[in-house]
């Protein structure tokens, strides 16, 4: 057995945790050992594949390339989809980053699509109100959904097929109900205390004041009007229509700070990709007010050491310092640029990443991390078309169902992405007005010779750079297959320093060990100071599609999903 690969070793006390935080199905696959001692088959098709959290969600977007559509009318059916299917997680109450390979001009797009904070919203305002940080709930988090104008924006530059037709099947499942998910009814289950705080909420997503079970029907008779009224009248239903003025309203009853005017000058920007190479491989990120450099940086890093090389509990260790490295840069450089100078030339260059390796101890794990001297919940769904166009696509509330608020007769939470913003003048992430925040959500797309290898992220927060670079190293590194590559057990880190000015954790974090690494791996880490604590599974959620003339997809079990094709 090679050494990454995943074994089955809970423990009930894990079992108990993961089954109180809604990953029962997740946890029953580790104690039957069903699954996860043999991967899943990759998925293979030679026409179009979709990959995402949902399966139903997949299957949307499988038939809009079927009837015609190209990778971006399938991006957008498919996120639409999972809005109504996967609520705690996404919606259109959220924001939106893609990554587009267009292949009649071989290039790639970048969207930002997140929004910004309200024109009110000042940190003297909030001080005023005693407060040292942006709550994690209520009115006070909401910044400006984004993901709307995402959509407006992909289907305008790329998109082929009319918006209701793209936006018909969910509307079709919202009305008449869906089979909620295993995983996603946990997730559901998790939130109910949140959701129960607030009238509107709990009317939308707690049919008879309870989350729904797994199998059961839901449905979203609301988040079905407001898709028809998407459909009819575009984006500007959403930011100048009845849709804003309705969001206003709520806010300003419950103590937010929205105006119709934040809606109305909200516009997404089409950026520019940034990359680094890896052994041969161009990794390709958005910059900043995203942390997608950070997987750029931590590539940097690890370029330097053979890592099949290495022993076990070396790689693990390496892993683990150079992301407290990256992070501790994360914390203090990444920020809107329209705001902020972010050095993203100088932190994603290898001269750096030569100067950060020689403060990596391999004996001794790091703490009180700071960054380099220089010369900053979600789904995420890949889908690839006939034509190999292609599209990386992450959207996202933030935490689950976002500030946990829904205005009136909507059918979504609107996020709470606000609370990412600092409130201390001299961070670089300062909260100011019409500003974007600090974003953790990151699609990647991946090139070699100029032409497309793999369209893949991973969903999760502070997991999603870590689990970038796991994702890439077994594929690269380790010779894993698409599917293996995800389901691989996986380290995440936790409690480095934030860009919300939160400080790094006493101790140096702790580091979330699945059942897969093994017992002597552990051990060793600890012997060299790492908190390391077992966990039933990580954060995160990957996707990925190995493009070429066969399109090979992985979708790992951590979640609900799959990939399909055809």
């Amino acid at each position: 057995m090679l050494w990454w690969w995943p074994r089955i070793e809970g423990k009930l006390g894990n079992r108990m945790e993961a089954m109180r935080s809604g990953r029962a199905v997740v946890l029953l696959l580790f104690m039957t050992g069903a699954a996860w001692a043999r991967p899943r088959s990759v998925v293979m098709a030679t026409h179009g594949m979709v990959a995402t959290s949902h399966p139903l969600a997949a299957q949307i977007g499988l038939e809009i390339l079927r009837k015609g559509g190209n990778a971006v009318d399938a991006a957008i059916a498919t996120n639409a989809a999972l809005g109504l299917m996967e609520p705690m997680s996404c919606g259109v109450g959220g924001d939106l980053f893609a990554l587009v390979w267009d292949a009649k001009s071989r290039r790639l797009y970048g969207l930002n699509a997140s929004g910004r904070s309200p024109y009110a919203a000042t940190r003297a305002q909030l001080a005023k109100r005693g407060l040292k940080q942006i709550p994690y709930d209520g009115p006070l988090s909401f910044s400006v959904p984004g993901a709307v104008d995402g959509w407006a924006a992909l289907h305008a530059k790329f998109g082929t097929l009319p918006l209701a037709d793209l936006l018909a099947p969910t509307i079709e499942y919202a009305e008449q109900g869906f089979p909620v998910t295993e995983v996603i009814a946990g997730y559901w289950r998790a939130a109910v205390q949140r959701l129960e705080k607030s009238p509107e909420a709990a009317r939308t997503f707690l049919p008879d004041r309870r989350a729904p079970h797994p199998g059961e029907r839901f449905r979203n008779p609301a988040l079905a009007r407001t898709y028809r009224e998407l459909a009819k009248g575009g984006r500007d239903a959403f930011y100048r229509g009845r849709i804003a003025r309705e969001v206003v309203a709520y806010s300003q009853r419950v103590g937010g700070l929205f105006s119709l005017k934040d809606f109305e000058d909200n516009q997404p920007t089409w950026v520019e990709p940034v990359s680094t190479s890896y052994r041969g491989y161009e990794v390709w990120e958005l910059p900043p007010n995203g942390q997608g450099i950070a997987v750029l940086e931590m590539l940097n890093l690890l370029e330097g050491y053979d890592l099949r090389k290495l022993a076990p509990a070396d790689y693990w260790h390496l892993f683990i310092e150079a992301k407290k490295l990256v992070y501790a840069d994360r914390a203090r450089w990444y920020a809107d640029p329209d705001f902020a100078k972010v050095p993203v030339a100088q932190l994603i260059a290898k001269s750096y990443a030569a100067r950060q390796r020689a403060r990596i101890d391999m004996k001794h794990a790091a703490v009180g991390v700071g960054s380099g001297e220089l010369g900053g919940d979600t789904v995420y769904l890949t889908v690839v078309d006939k034509d190999r166009n292609a599209v990386s696509l992450i959207q996202s509330n933030y935490a689950g169902f976002g500030s946990g608020l829904v205005a009136g007769e909507l059918g979504f939470a609107l996020q709470n992405r606000g609370t990412l913003f600092a409130l201390d003048e001299k961070h670089a992430n300062r909260l100011e007005p019409h500003r974007r925040p600090f974003h953790t959500i990151i699609p990647a797309f991946v090139t070699r010779a100029g032409k497309p290898w793999l369209c893949f992220g991973v969903m999760g927060g502070d997991m999603q750079p870590q689990g970038h670079v796991q994702i890439l190293v077994n594929l690269i590194d380790f010779g894993m297959n698409v599917q293996e590559a995800g389901e691989a057990a996986r380290i995440e880190h936790t409690g480095s320093a934030t860009p919300t000015g939160l400080p790094e954790e006493a101790g140096g974090g702790r580091v979330l060990a699945e059942p897969g690494i093994p017992d002597a791996v552990v051990e060793e880490l600890g012997r060299r100071g790492h908190h390391v604590v077992r966990v039933p599974v990580n954060g995160g959620g990957y996707q990925g599609i190995l493009m070429g003339d066969v399109l090979q997809g992985g979708s790992e079990p951590r979640k609900d999903g799959c990939a399909v094709g055809y």
